[in-house]
């Protein structure tokens, strides 16, 4: 099996958790924190705005079954990526819209697939795309959030754009 890794922020991470897990030849995920200015934040800490992380699923996939475009395709169909520091009803900066790669064959693939999107959407898209920087797994309690208390506990998102 040849796993890679990604990485996303999408808005809340419990519900982008659950929409990965159920993609065949994800093989592992985490919710957590990355992409900010200080060591092994607290949620307390990404909520206050001023850590500069974002809520992200770390994602282990094996790629003889799903492909890293794959994974994009569902990113951009889990959320809105035209809203700048939210989704829904989560506002903040930890919310925003962000592809992290881990080489520069995601990077690539990331960046097309944004352009590819774009045409397709009548806003502009705001999603970053950064190099990764060190995961930060969230406490326990955020872990598998939505299989420990069900979808309505959670924001599960689509882009209104795209079907």
């Amino acid at each position: 099996m040849k796993t890679e890794k990604a990485m996303f922020g999408a808005g809340c991470f419990w519900g982008l958790q659950y929409i990965f897990q159920r993609v065949p030849g994800v093989v592992k995920t985490s919710v957590g924190y990355s992409g900010g200015n200080i060591t092994n934040p607290s949620y307390e800490e990404v909520c206050s705005d001023e850590s500069g992380h974002v809520e992200v699923v770390y994602i282990e996939f094996n790629s003889e079954i799903v492909s890293y475009s794959d994974l994009l395709s569902v990113f951009w169909k889990s959320h809105d990526p035209t809203t700048k520091d939210m989704q829904w009803p989560d506002v903040g900066s930890q919310y925003r819209s962000v592809v992290f790669y881990y080489n520069e064959t995601q990077k690539k693939q990331a960046v097309d697939s944004l352009k590819r999107i774009q045409k397709l959407i009548p806003k502009k898209i705001v999603t970053e795309i950064s190099k990764a920087s060190k995961f930060y797994p969230a406490e326990n309690y955020h872990q598998d959030y939505v299989k420990k208390h069900g979808v309505n506990s959670c924001h599960i998102g689509r882009n209104p754009y795209l079907s």
